[in-house]
């Protein structure tokens, strides 16, 4: 059994109901498409239980414990997240007033929260009731996040359904959106280095890794954005907001068929044209977040100029010129950033947001590259010279050559890659030519995994070097 038993067929259907029809309004950022007009409360919905049902069940039992959600019996008995009256919320959020407010969308508010009853600070979503996130997606994201568990994941504490109120009960993460951190920073607030950035990049990839490789069966995010990655302390990244998620294909299927739904500008080409959803389209989804990592950029700016308003649209004529490279980087940076991690890391973008998604790489595969960036720390005092020590470090350990394959460490496609000879991979001059509008795109994720097996392999060799030194 996978780890989804409250989604059969029947469910899926009614969770994720497919639709061939293509939906399209390009003159909204958010491609979401939603009937407005007053609905019955979803069936599903109606079956979750509800803070005033727990609070029946403490007087009739005359107990105080918080139970879990769901009813005793049925496939909704897998949901874990705790059930909250309106008015615990309400008092939570000190009555949703403007000083406790976070952030709104298309979906509604959110508000910062402290539930007294565990000392513990809350973000509390409150779903507009005309709002783009309706009984459907209220309902699939407390199923998510009620079986989904993972580091970069957001927790889900628990939820609301008195009446027609519809809240979600996160954990609250200190530092807010990535988006946040990229765009339209306040003059007291400093930009992200380097470093941050990529330890960003690999925690979100492995978010998206959970989801597409270990979840069973694999789970399609459809709302990859910077606005929709949070950042705890220490920028630890974790993805949010999962009222789009989709259960991916299984079996002998290639795709799943949906309306088109997602943020404009993040939207994988072939599934904003077919409706036809694929682990791939998520992979694109990052590549456009990633970009804006490296750029500062976002992803549609309509205060650029004309050509720079879509963010790959105006990036991917510069990966064919090397000499361009320089200038994708965000100019907040001052240039601290090391060059070499600015070809590899564009190298990695490219890849992404290929206009086919069979030449996007698998996320596993993305998520070693990205492991390994995050690994070289830069520090931009250090002389530059050092490099050539790094470089000597990384020609030790390929001179073993040999092969890599699925069952080692590090995951990923399955594909096997030769490491002989492999010490000019991370070059600018190899990278550049990874980025030539002709390149070999197998060639490609090879050599970006490569980076990141290598790095494993030295950290492999080094450990075991130390324990020969404790045995010898």
């Amino acid at each position: 059994m996978g780890c989804f038993p409250c989604f059969d067929s029947k469910e899926e259907e009614k969770l994720n109901p497919s639709n061939k029809e293509e939906s399209s309004d390009n003159d909204r950022k958010e491609v979401h498409h939603h009937n407005h007009q007053p609905a019955a409360v979803n069936p599903n919905v109606a079956k979750l239980s509800s803070g005033a049902d727990r609070l029946r069940s403490r007087g009739t039992l005359g107990g105080s414990k918080r139970e879990s959600s769901g009813p005793k019996e049925g496939p909704y008995d897998h949901i874990a997240a705790q059930t909250f009256t309106f008015r615990e919320l309400a008092a939570a959020t000190k009555n949703f007033r403007p000083e406790s407010l976070l952030g709104e969308g298309g979906f509604g508010r959110v508000y910062r929260g402290f539930l007294e009853s565990t000392g513990q600070a809350v973000a509390v979503k409150q779903l507009d009731k005309d709002g783009l996130q309706g009984n459907r997606e209220f309902l699939v994201e407390v199923l998510m996040l009620s079986l989904l568990h993972h580091q970069n994941l957001v927790s889900l504490i628990g939820y609301c359904a008195d009446g027609d109120q519809r809240l979600l009960v996160y954990e609250f993460m200190c530092l807010g959106s990535l988006e946040d951190h990229l765009h339209d920073l306040p003059p007291d607030r400093e930009s992200l280095d380097w470093n941050t950035r990529m330890k960003i990049a690999a925690g979100a990839a492995k978010g998206l890794e959970y989801l597409h490789d270990k979840a069973n069966p694999p789970v399609i995010y459809r709302d990859f954005k910077s606005s929709n990655i949070l950042l705890g302390e220490g920028f630890h990244p974790k993805l949010s907001d999962f009222g789009l998620a989709k259960l991916g294909p299984t079996g002998d299927k290639s795709h799943v068929s949906t309306r088109v739904m997602g943020t404009y500008g993040y939207c994988a080409p072939e599934y904003a044209m077919t409706g036809q959803l694929t682990v791939k389209s998520d992979v694109y989804s990052f590549g456009v977040v990633f970009l804006e990592l490296i750029t500062g950029r976002k992803a549609i700016d309509s205060t650029q100029g004309h050509g720079e308003q879509n963010l790959v649209q105006w990036a991917r004529p510069m990966f064919n010129d090397r000499r361009k490279f320089p200038k994708l980087a965000d100019p907040r940076l001052q240039g601290r950033f090391p060059m070499r991690g600015l070809y590899q890391a564009l190298a990695v973008a490219s890849m992404c947001i290929q206009e086919s998604a069979a030449t996007r790489p698998l996320i596993g595969d993305v998520v070693t590259a990205l492991s390994y960036l995050a690994s070289q720390s830069y520090d931009p005092n250090v002389p530059s010279s050092k490099a050539n020590g790094d470089k000597e470090d990384r020609r030790t350990s390929n001179e073993r050559g040999g092969r890599i394959g699925k069952n080692e460490e590090g995951g990923g496609s399955g594909r096997k890659w030769d490491l002989e000879g492999s010490e000019k991979d991370d070059s600018p001059r190899e990278t550049q030519r990874m980025l030539n509008r002709d390149l070999d795109r197998e060639r490609a994720v090879a050599e970006a995994k490569m980076w990141g097996e290598n790095w494993r392999e030295k950290k492999r060799q080094s450990a075991q070097s130390s324990f020969d030194g404790v045995n010898g």
